[in-house]
């Protein structure tokens, strides 16, 4: 990276990590593979990715920003892959080509890439899955089940399934216990994207509502990134544990799953052992019995709620891990700062910054101390 000093002068850090995702990420290769052999080239692509995932290190806000940044920063422009200024695209070829970017999941694609380098032939030893709330500038749309049910209200009446409908669903089971016999793809594709309302107690204990998506992440040793997925907001952070695990394993090889008391499932627990991890999932408070009355206590004595052994108690503690990621995506690389539409584009201005923060961690644990 040092060596870029001569031609661009003293480098700064932020360039730096975007020469070394330059290295790392096969930009070139995936681009090339989906260039077709008629019609006309697409030019400057590979300088528009660098340029997104420049954004998403400088914690840029819009692509104007972006495009403002370029203008007056030589050494910035330079890495990209633009001589001067008068050669930057304009706005709208920036906006073409991250919607490209977006529907072929190439940062998605790159952050695989990059995963499979560093860590493919790397035993790990605690991966930890939580979910963070991304708030979006979108409105959302009634769900056709809401808009039917307040006409009902309206009428006076009241919404009914038939008997069939209840012995058919009773018979798929919930959507966690399908997904132990479906594929990855079949598990992604049942999980809603869309932008609508959603709730979260703190770690406060008070309730925090959003208007927007959820960003489920899977986080290795050394706070690195492996694995993501989107939905909306209203979806419950055990839903996605399942292709969360999936996707990780097919990854890296790990031991231990690191989940709070909101994925404290059986089918879970189940699919952890399955894939020959040992899940440490903190109990929920429901499978405790309510308390008795004193004179009853002695009687009937309460099920106690299951605790972790010291053992599992002390490991659990790594899964703090999880939530200081999500701050450092949210506080430096992009994540509060959404301006586009639609969950394929926000997953992709996601992924810039989830690719980044990768990089740089990366970089932080190779470095010596």
């Amino acid at each position: 990276m040092f060596a870029l000093e001569p031609d661009l002068g003293p480098v700064p850090s932020q360039l730096e990590l975007l020469a070394a995702i330059m290295s790392m990420a096969p930009l070139e290769r995936l681009l090339s593979a989906r260039r077709a052999v008629t019609g006309r080239p697409a030019k400057d692509r590979a300088a528009l990715a660098t340029a997104f995932i420049a954004k998403a290190i400088l914690n840029l806000g819009t692509t104007r920003d972006l495009i403002a940044r370029l203008k007056v920063d030589e050494p910035l422009r330079r890495l990209c892959g633009w001589s001067s200024a008068s050669k930057l695209p304009h706005e709208a070829k920036f906006s073409r080509a991250f919607t490209e970017f977006a529907a072929t999941e190439l940062p998605q694609q790159l952050h695989a890439a990059v995963i499979e380098l560093t860590l493919k032939d790397q035993l790990m030893g605690h991966v930890a899955h939580d979910a963070t709330a991304i708030p979006l500038r979108e409105r959302y749309p009634d769900s056709a089940k809401a808009t039917k049910q307040a006409k009902l209200k309206k009428k006076g009446k009241k919404s009914r399934k038939g008997k069939h409908a209840r012995a058919k669903a009773a018979e798929r089971g919930t959507r966690i216990q399908r997904q132990r016999h479906q594929t990855l793809e079949k598990m992604l594709d049942e999980l809603p994207r869309n932008c609508d309302c959603g709730a979260k107690i703190g770690s406060q204990g008070f309730k925090d509502g959003w208007r927007g998506v959820k960003l489920h992440l899977s986080v290795a040793d050394g706070q690195i990134p492996v694995g993501a997925v989107l939905t909306s907001a209203s979806v419950h952070d055990s839903q996605v544990a399942i292709p969360l695990m999936e996707i990780t394993s097919r990854r890296i090889r790990y031991c231990y799953d690191l989940l709070d008391s909101a994925y404290d499932a059986e089918a879970i627990h189940g699919y952890s052992l399955h894939l020959n991890h040992v899940p440490i999932i903190a109990p929920h408070s429901r499978r405790a019995t309510t308390k008795k009355p004193i004179e009853l206590q002695e009687v009937f004595p309460g099920k106690l709620m299951p605790q972790l052994s010291p053992a599992q108690a002390e490991r659990y503690k790594l899964r703090t891990m999880s939530e200081r990621v999500n701050a450092r995506l949210k506080d430096e690389f992009g994540a509060r700062q959404i301006r586009v539409r639609g969950a394929v584009k926000v997953m992709a201005h996601l992924m810039f910054g989830v690719l980044a923060l990768t990089v740089d961690q990366w970089l932080r644990l190779a470095a010596p101390s």
